[in-house]
């Protein structure tokens, strides 16, 4: 079985407190109580906003310099995501096309080397 790495996307400005209302939690508890029952679900993990993030590099003289924020400049960043095992890409879609439904937003889905 391979297993996929399941990556949920929100816009930079996203703030949960006005974006997840109690109907948005139910959907994602009972799609994780799915995976859980169904046995796909490895690792799953909501992420706090990107400005909270550190980001690091390796400068040419050899020492790491350390910012705030992410490492993209982008107007979307990763919210939360899965880590699930299935037996194919066909599988792990089916899935993912419940948390898109589940989570509001859009899903990017890849599978681990």
């Amino acid at each position: 079985m391979t297993q996929y790495w399941v990556a949920i996307h929100h816009p930079d400005d996203y703030d949960p407190s006005v974006a997840e209302d109690e109907a948005m939690s139910r959907d994602i508890d009972a799609l994780n109580d799915e995976m859980k029952a169904a046995g796909v679900r490895v690792f799953v993990g909501g992420l706090r906003p990107a400005g909270s993030a550190k980001s690091l590099r390796t400068q040419p003289d050899g020492q790491v310099l350390i910012t705030d924020g992410p490492y993209l400049e982008t107007m979307e960043h990763v919210g939360g995501f899965w880590v699930l095992e299935a037996a194919d890409l066909d599988e792990a879609l089916t899935w993912e096309r419940k948390a898109a439904v589940a989570c509001r937003a859009p899903v990017e889905v890849r599978p681990f080397h």
